[in-house]
């Protein structure tokens, strides 16, 4: 029989996010970890929350943690995956401390089915003196933050079975003392390549990498910052696009050679960029095809001088095929922009027919999900309709009203493939996704304004759809990156206001203000190709959206 469990993860001694993506693939080897008395053991990761970084609670002088939450699905016993859980802490390297005490990771199980389970004998242990033994649901689930949001992320209307409240009602009714730090969402991100000399010790999963950097961002909805107490910081970040091609829209043929791709990415350190976005394939209207051969020999030898300089940069590789981004990443990648989120460039209108396991669209999928989990880098998945400059038509969202149907079209599309990426056996974890929401593809001029006006909404708490199939925003709570960067809709705009047509370089005032409209909108990252320009442009927007907390 197959059982439905949560489960609770997190780390505060060594490479947290190492020590917590170690523990998820040991999971999914029980058989290994337990040993050949467990041959029928059968153990899946279905869903994860996202991460964050919260201050130690209990024990308050310590480093802060690492918490996420994961579904699984197993035939394991309760008593057989608490064994398989302590086997697992002490893997990563979990060593006996003081109760609530710093650990290189825990593991706790929180729900089990819709079971009460208690095996404490009389006189039953204290709650704090549990070793042993196992109370289910979690007995101190009501009262932490650190638990009750990540099962939010998840399972948000499941119902405690003794209780009898939904994980959300439980975590709305926690309060938030103003001096105690709020939780934050991070992204981790990896070494890519590893280091020559890394060695790992389990043969039974793929390697894990160790962590190059981690970004923080709000663990809150934007649109309720108003109703939120606490002091947060939130800033957004600066994507510098680096086009190594002869035709991209804008700035074809200026960095297709690798002097000139490292002084760009010279440029855009010292502009603060956060991280380089290297494409080797226009994505423009009409733009000339390249077969994966040619792109990765764009890409490629470029990612590697910059990785070589620039070790602490953060590089992601903009395509949609799985082939390209693998030897990006080996080649030091570590992230994957996708405008096609997963399921190619044919895949609109996308429909569940599509991904049947013969389908171009599931093998990419497939693929593309395989290599995030393999090297556990962070993703960005883009809402688009194929060519960028045809599909425009959002009239079958027109119910959603005025002025929203675009976001609406872009919630429920893009979120379909987002579901399907992160949720069921080898989803991506969903603490390394980032949303898009394609500002310049198959949107009108109205469409692109309506979209930066209210980018907030596109990740907002909201219900989306209509009649019987009105469900939760599946975007809800996903940070985003925003690319207006020298667009056609500006020039439009432009040519509209004062009857001049402008070339996309001219467009950099225009850029400026719809990176500032980004910013106020709350977006992790915004696509730029004017790294130094419009880095003092996200500097005083930045400041600007602190002062209006």
């Amino acid at each position: 029989m197959v059982h439905t469990v949560a489960l609770a993860l997190g780390s505060n001694l060594g490479d947290r996010f190492y020590n917590l993506e170690l523990a998820l693939r040991l999971l999914e080897v029980p058989r290994s970890v337990l040993g050949s008395k467990d041959e029928d053991a059968s153990l899946v990761v279905v869903n994860t929350s996202f991460m964050y970084e919260t201050a130690p609670m209990y024990v308050t002088d310590q480093p802060s943690f690492i918490n996420c939450a994961c579904m699984i699905e197993t035939n394991l016993l309760p008593i057989e995956l608490l064994k398989l859980i302590k086997l697992i802490e002490s893997m990563v390297g979990r060593v006996p401390s003081i109760r609530n005490g710093p650990r290189a990771v825990d593991l706790d199980v929180i729900l089990y089915d819709n079971v009460v389970i208690d095996t404490r004998q009389s006189p039953r242990k204290e709650l704090d003196d549990l070793e042993g033994e196992l109370v289910i649901p979690h007995p101190r689930l009501a009262e932490r933050e650190f638990v009750l949001r990540p099962l939010n992320d998840m399972i948000p209307d499941f119902m405690h079975p003794v209780l009898h409240r939904k994980i959300s009602t439980l975590l709305a009714a926690l309060a938030f003392p103003p001096e105690i730090a709020p939780m934050q969402k991070v992204i981790p991100f990896p070494m890519c390549p590893l280091p020559v000399d890394y060695a790992f010790p389990h043969t039974s999963i793929d390697v894990v990498p160790p962590t190059l950097t981690y970004w923080t961002f709000p663990s809150f909805c934007l649109a309720a910052r108003k109703k939120f107490e606490r002091p947060i910081s939130c800033r957004t970040r600066l994507m510098a696009t680096l086009n190594v091609t002869p035709d991209s829209f804008s700035d074809g043929a200026t960095h297709n050679t690798l002097p000139a791709a490292l002084a760009y990415a010279q440029d855009a350190m010292a502009a603060c960029a956060s991280i380089l976005d290297v494409g080797g394939y226009s994505t423009r209207p009409g733009a000339a095809f390249v077969s994966p051969e040619e792109e990765i020999a764009r890409v490629e030898p470029c990612i590697a001088e910059i990785r070589a300089a620039y070790p602490q940069l953060p590089i992601s590789v903009d395509t949609f095929r799985p082939a390209v981004a693998r030897a990006a990443v080996a080649a030091g990648a570590n992230c994957i922009n996708d405008v096609y989120a997963f399921t190619g460039n044919g895949s609109y209108p996308f429909t569940e027919d599509m991904l049947q396991a013969d389908s171009a669209p599931q093998q990419c999928m497939a693929e593309m999900k395989r290599i995030s989990r393999e090297f556990a880098v962070p993703v960005v998945l883009m809402h688009s309709r194929g060519d960028a400059g045809a599909n425009k038509d959002c009239a079958a969202y027109e119910y959603a009203g005025a002025g929203n149907a675009v976001l609406e079209a872009v919630r429920i599309e893009l979120g379909a493939k987002v579901d399907r990426i992160v949720k069921g056996r080898g989803g991506v974890r969903r603490w390394l996704v980032i949303v898009d929401p394609g500002i310049g593809f198959s949107k009108t001029l109205e469409g692109n304004l309506e979209v930066l006006r209210d980018a907030a909404g596109i990740t907002a708490e909201v219900y989306v759809g209509t009649g019987s199939v009105r469900e939760l925003n599946s975007l809800s709570g996903y940070p985003q990156l925003i690319g207006p960067s020298r667009k056609s809709f500006l020039g439009a705009i432009l040519e509209k206001a004062s009857g001049r047509k402008t070339e996309p370089k001219e467009r950099q005032w225009a850029t400026a203000t719809a990176v500032a409209c980004a910013v106020q909108q709350g977006a992790l990252l915004v696509r730029v190709h004017d790294a130094r320009e419009m880095g003092d442009v996200v500097a005083v927007a930045n400041a600007l959206w602190q002062i209006s907390w």
